[in-house]
């Protein structure tokens, strides 16, 4: 379509032919994220309507909503390899401009943070203690423990803006780094807190980033689990994949949502869910 077809479209939202609003709405979906900004500028001119921005509005979610679906399935399928592209899709959902490209940036820096204090020789605790003392001491970084279940935690764009947030988010962030500084970090699965482990030939310890980066070991892991009066299991040691991770970061946005109530927001993120569940193709 071109672009006076589609500002036409759009100025027929107001129609009050319930069939030619219908008809309206249909051809808007198909045009797909194309539209979305003809909408937003129709929304402008609607001040004076608000039964037409709020539809709008919800137009525009769709939209948006459909191509975040896409972008997943697309990362998913793409062998879920850029943990970093993955968030950054994940915090699309609340915040549709966010730019990669921004995020990337920040993590140029970071990395950068860090590098200067960091030599690839030095023994690997000490590693963690260079990189603990930029990621903690110098970016500022911690926990939020005041809105721990706050659907922010799990945006990487607020987190890195507020240097707050939760054991998953900090660790994400923790470990893109210290994996740019090519260090064996990864993520680790246990039950109701995120860690991370150095792993590299007969040397792997743990990471508690949510605890100002403390150093543990398997000794510490076995005693929680025997806490939490669970069964011992491999992936309560081992790394996870950034798969999990982002199963995992979608299963703490449900609960956000389920805490404050909106049931709508919960179903959107169950069908973002399901997207991280699909089989691959051989």
């Amino acid at each position: 379509m071109t672009e006076q077809e589609i500002k036409a479209l759009v100025s027929l939202l107001d129609d009050d032919d319930k069939e030619v609003l219908q008809l309206v709405e249909k051809e808007i979906r198909q045009q797909r994220e194309i539209i979305i900004p003809y909408l937003e500028n129709e929304w402008e001119g609607a001040g004076f309507n608000p039964k037409i921005q709020r539809r709008i509005e919800e137009l525009v979610h769709e939209l948006q909503f459909e191509v975040l679906l896409e972008r997943l399935s697309t990362w998913h399928h793409g062998g879920a390899i850029d943990l970093l592209e993955g968030l950054w899709v994940i915090a699309t959902y609340q915040y549709p401009d966010l730019s990669l490209e921004s995020l990337r940036s920040d993590f140029e820096q970071f990395y950068y943070e860090t590098w200067l204090e960091f030599k690839e020789d030095m023994h690997p605790i000490d590693q963690i203690r260079a990189l603990n003392h930029v990621f903690f001491s110098k970016l500022k970084f911690g926990s939020n423990t005041k809105n721990f279940h706050a659907a922010s935690n799990s945006m990487i764009n607020i987190v890195l803006e507020s240097r707050k947030g939760n054991p998953i988010t900090l660790c994400c962030i923790y470990m893109i780094v210290a994996q740019r500084l090519n260090m064996p970090v990864y993520g680790v699965n246990l039950p109701n807190l995120f860690v991370l482990t150095y792993k590299k030939d007969a040397v792997q310890f743990y990471i508690n980033v949510f605890n100002k980066g403390l150093v543990f070991m398997r000794s510490d892991i076995d005693h929680y689990i025997a806490q939490l009066n669970l069964k011992s299991n491999d992936s309560f040691y081992q790394p996870c994949s950034n798969l999990d991770i982002l199963r995992r970061v979608l299963r703490n946005l449900t609960l956000a949502f389920e805490k404050t109530g909106d049931s709508d927001k919960v179903k959107e993120i169950e069908r973002m869910s399901a997207v991280l569940q699909e089989p691959i193709e051989e």
